[in-house]
């Protein structure tokens, strides 16, 4: 029998895998200087957890979660996202009470049973970022302005292509508040009614549970019909209408170029007044690499107290698709192959290899060595195969002298050099450690 991995859940080989790391390094970086602190949150929680906070009538909690019964008939749910997670950890911890804003990050797998296509698998890795506190346009503008930080960060050394620079797109809106959003719903509600055999049959079953989510249909026949509606900012109350004013005004002022979608919602209950996507060029109908919004009530339904927070979270999957093509290879490359390579001629000198190379990795170099009786011919292949970029070749002869003979596979030169000298010299040329 032939075993695959299940739909939707994929492998990591390492030429993937040290692509995801670059990003994590970066994106934590970034994160760190925002003050922001990592957490981790478990990957399963109480099924409650989720029905109360996405709420039970969403897509996510009635068709996309994974979740299951225990040996103690609990009702548990794979995570299909990282908020509901962390403020269920700021209650439980009793980190509400500690000075604001509290700013957390957790990096992860999530999981959600939908259909897998391009950039959309059934565990999927998010960097998901929170704020709690007092909330202002000035955090959401920082917010976001973090958000587009992250994702350019790879690309730094190519910030002046024009290519580059409209390669994300910020879309925003608001969704108003609990006074005014109310109004909107039953708008949606009475106008859509009498053409509700137009709408697909997703969309009809959504007309009765969360109006809000027909917005973000793609199929035609909705989209024909939702552009016949009054956009949310026709419903917003005066508060509402003064924070997006100032919103706008802040993202103007720090040269952040946006778009206005007045039909942009997102896909959960907890969301209040201002929301957004950051959309990649390139990846199709998922083209939205980060998404996020403002929540003023969620930590209160959860048993906590009102703290207003606001957050959003970058899917890496998508993140690396869209920016791969002007990722050079070299660096990963490098950052995967042996900065030294250990030729050992002979089993008499496998103690003194194995002695050195652990010296090496002492002084943090990236060491391969290979304990095996092979030609010398036959170990530079091995080498040259790992691309590693220098080889030390240790026999008999550099024994007895307490040297080794040091050869530069990119120039083709090789010298012989003393124990002593060996690591300083090559410490001075490797970058990664």
């Amino acid at each position: 029998m032939k075993f695959q991995s299940v739909r939707g859940f994929k492998d990591w080989v390492p030429e993937e895998f040290i692509r995801y790391e670059h990003l994590i390094d970066l994106a934590k970086a970034i994160l760190k200087k925002y003050n922001y602190q990592e957490v981790k949150i478990p990957i399963l929680e109480k099924t409650e957890l989720f029905i109360r906070s996405i709420g039970e009538v969403t897509d996510i909690v009635q068709k996309e979660t994974y979740t299951f019964q225990d040996r103690n008939q609990e009702f548990l749910t794979l995570r299909p996202e990282a908020t509901a997670g962390i403020c269920r950890m700021v209650i439980e911890n009793g980190l509400f009470m500690r000075p604001k804003p509290l700013k957390f990050f957790t990096i992860g797998p999530m999981f959600r049973h939908e259909r897998p296509q391009k950039g959309r698998l059934r565990e999927f890795y998010q960097i998901d970022v929170e704020l709690f506190g007092n909330l202002t346009p000035w955090y959401e503008v920082e917010l976001i302005k973090m958000g587009l930080k992250i994702l350019y960060s790879p690309l730094k050394d190519l910030s002046e292509d024009e290519e580059i620079k409209n390669l994300f797109t910020l879309e925003i809106n608001s969704l108003g508040c609990e006074k005014c959003r109310p109004n909107y719903k039953n708008y949606l509600l009475s106008s859509l009614k009498d053409s509700q055999n137009l709408l697909c049959n997703t969309c009809q079953q959504r007309l009765e549970r969360n109006p809000f989510r027909i917005l973000d249909c793609k199929n035609p026949n909705c989209q024909t019909e939702i552009q016949k509606l009054e956009p949310i900012h026709k419903f917003w109350c005066e508060d509402c209408e003064l924070h997006f004013k100032e919103l706008k005004e802040l993202l103007e002022f720090l040269d952040l170029k946006y778009v206005l979608n007045p039909y942009l919602v997102r896909g959960l209950d907890y969301y209040t007044r201002t929301i957004f996507e950051i959309k990649g060029k390139g990846l199709g109908a998922q083209d939205t690499v980060c998404a996020g919004g403002r929540y003023d009530k969620l930590l209160e339904e959860l048993g906590g107290p009102f703290l207003p927070a606001i957050g959003f979270a970058i899917g890496i999957e998508r993140w690396e698709l869209c920016i791969s093509q002007y990722l050079n290879p070299q660096t990963f490359l490098e950052r995967l192959s042996p900065q030294v390579f250990i030729a050992l001629l002979g089993r008499e000198q496998f103690n003194e290899g194995l002695k050195l190379a652990e010296a090496l990795r002492e002084a943090d170099l990236k060491v391969e060595v290979l304990y095996e009786e092979k030609s010398l011919k036959a170990l530079l292949r091995e080498a040259d195969k790992l691309s590693s970029k220098k080889v030390l070749i240790l026999g008999e002869e550099e024994i007895k002298e307490g040297k080794v003979l040091l050869k530069d596979m990119l120039q083709g030169t090789q010298e012989k050099i003393s124990l002593e000298k060996l690591i300083p010299k090559l410490k001075e040329e490797f970058i990664y450690p």
